[in-house]
């Protein structure tokens, strides 16, 4: 993942012919860093809404609030340039506060910012909504109502995701859908794995933040049973040092016997309670008396996970933890440690022994991942954990865990050839009539290779079964180009001597499936001195169309005595006698290939 640590890049890369407002905005990053920013905040920054084509850019932040603090420089750029910005957030309470905070650092610039959520009424979301379609509001923060079929836009330009992990695919595929040419911002601490593996295909552009905020500590992490003298020993030591306490669950029933057990052993807190199901209002009242202290220990279900930021508050207490998923185990543990004190997170559970094998790798890792900017890891864990979904279906995660991530990739690859063969059989055919060229592997994901043959490590030559292995597999990762096989051959001859001859058969067998795949051939058998090339399995593709297939038939007109063309159980292959090793079968294919294409 690209890393990017210099500040600087901000005002080096920023260009205007006559922006004004661009321009204000450079000369005041100095002013903004004194009053609410730091260089915390700005590393990792790119000039992102800068570019030209549709672009599609995800943050993998450190849990803390520089990434929130990048989405507004992108806001304010996007703002600049006459576009429209939306802010997609998860819940009611993050989008009131990202609507204060947007509002308070862009006051001193012509931008409106405004929200649209549950909690407007109807009039104010009938005036929100006329004022978008005419272009009126710069910036909207909202939840899902940002999606509805009311909303128009005057000229979307950026959309911004915060907390992407809370969000489906139909969603967020809605929101691609919103305008063809929309830039998108996602960002996430723990990244879904669907959504990590898209970043590490390459399929996204993908930052990771990692130079927290300064003066901000790793949590302490414990994993502990549940127990009242915990619980008490936890809020006790917090208000000892007048900070404020977080207590979150999984149920809602659960909440009032977790006040009424922290009021029978803690008295003196101040104790408030709150969850989904609440009114708006009476929800907004609470979090908002939370923030302002009125209150020292706030028991509530998940709708504190998430970018509720209380920098008094520095304990975290997760009932039921081995319930939560990894994302929000991290996203919880975010909301404590956010600035200068020691912060602690108690996750309260069975003990481990009883847990299932997932739910105790789960604990695990966020007890062991408790580092600041450690989100990525934790990301790659759940990825290791869950799968990585369905790439072009609804599941973001799931599947691989089953199979292995090396099976899962292969059995991908497999999908996506016979995606060419199939149903884009027709774009391959245009393809070809443009370039006048498309080899086998295009349409070949590998070609297996079966003999009869002496072609392997004798237990002479290498004695352990466990090496054997371990060598095979190395070979079967190999390309087959000759600079890899030189260097294989050597390591082989530096550690175990000269090869055999059924080594050398076995490492000629690398580059004849190379070979293979390359004439498009599915499987290629060699027995009893012969060799059979089975070729791509639709005979309607673009491949039997293609300059490679016309070589075959050029090379078997020419060796018509020992070569045949034919068609068996659906199957076009062709059949070569008089090829008694690998290393003949290697010759007669380097001659195929070499075959010039007739005029």
């Amino acid at each position: 993942p690209e890393v990017i640590t210099d500040a600087n890049e901000i005002a080096d890369e920023m260009t205007s012919e006559d922006g004004k407002y661009e321009i204000a905005f450079v000369t005041d990053v100095g002013q903004l860093k004194d009053k609410s920013f730091n260089q915390g905040t700005f590393d990792g920054v790119k000039l992102y809404a800068a570019n030209n084509g549709l672009s599609y850019k995800y943050y993998q932040p450190a849990n803390g609030d520089q990434a929130t603090d990048d989405d507004r420089y992108d806001a304010m750029k996007a703002a600049a340039d006459n576009k429209q910005v939306a802010v997609l957030v998860p819940t009611t309470v993050l989008a009131l506060q990202h609507y204060k905070t947007f509002a308070s650092r862009l006051k001193d610039f012509p931008v409106r910012v405004d929200y649209l959520t549950r909690a407007r009424s109807t009039a104010q979301t009938k005036k929100i909504l006329a004022d978008l379609a005419k272009g009126d509001i710069n910036i909207v923060v909202g939840t899902h109502k940002l999606i509805g079929k009311s909303v128009k836009w005057h000229d979307l330009g950026l959309l911004i995701i915060d907390e992407e992990q809370k969000f489906g695919v139909a969603v967020k595929e809605k929101l691609r859908q919103l305008k063809v040419n929309v830039d998108t911002l996602t960002m996430s601490a723990t990244p879904i794995p669907r959504t990590l593996q898209f970043s590490l295909m390459g399929a996204r552009d993908f930052s990771v933040i990692q130079t927290p905020p300064p003066n901000r500590r790793p949590i302490q992490t414990e994993i502990h049973t549940f127990s009242h003298e915990v619980i008490a020993e936890a809020i006790n030591f917090e208000m000892s040092r007048n900070g404020q306490v977080y207590i979150v669950t999984n149920r809602v029933a659960s909440l009032q016997s977790l006040a009424n057990l922290v009021h029978k052993y803690v008295p003196d807190a101040r104790i408030a309670t709150g969850h989904g199901q609440m009114p708006p209002d009476q929800l907004e009242k609470i979090i908002m008396g939370f923030v302002n202290y009125d209150y020292d220990v706030l028991i509530s279900t998940t709708i504190v996970e998430n970018g509720i930021d209380v920098p008094n508050a520095n304990t975290i207490i997760i009932d039921a933890a081995h319930h939560f998923g990894l994302s929000d185990l991290h996203q919880m543990r975010g909301r404590v440690g956010r600035g200068s004190r020691k912060a602690f997170c108690y996750l309260i559970a069975p003990p481990l022994a009883m847990l299932p094998d997932e739910s105790r790798r789960r604990l695990e890792a966020i007890e062991n991942f408790s580092d600041l900017g450690s989100g990525i890891h934790i990301a790659m864990q759940d990825l290791d954990i869950r799968g990585a979904g369905n790439l072009l279906g609804s599941e973001q995660s799931g599947f691989i865990a089953d199979l292995g991530y090396e099976t899962y990739q292969k059995i991908l690859a497999e999908a996506v050839t016979e995606l060419k063969n199939d149903e884009f059989a027709d774009l391959y055919a245009d393809e070809l009539k443009k370039t006048g060229h498309l080899g086998g592997e295009k349409f070949v994901d590998d070609c297996t290779v079966e003999c009869d043959l002496h072609a392997y490590f004798p237990e002479t030559y290498v004695p352990g079964a466990t090496e054997r292995m371990l060598l095979y597999r190395e070979l079967d990762s190999l390309s087959g180009n000759d600079d890899e096989m030189a260097a294989f051959r050597q390591r082989m001859e530096d550690r175990f001597g000269p090869l055999p001859p059924e080594g050398e058969e076995l490492l000629r067998i690398v580059p004849l499936r190379a070979l293979g795949r390359k004439l498009g051939a599915e499987r290629l058998t060699l027995k009893k001195r012969r060799m059979v090339l089975y070729f791509v399995s639709n005979t309607e593709s673009a491949f039997y169309r293609s300059d490679t297939f016309e070589r075959i038939i050029n090379f078997a007109t020419a060796s018509y005595q020992r070569c045949k063309l034919d068609e068996n159980r659906g199957h076009r292959r062709m059949i070569i006698n008089d090829v008694p090793t690998v290393e003949s079968a290697l010759i007669t294919l380097k001659n195929i290939v070499e075959t010039d294409r007739k005029a």
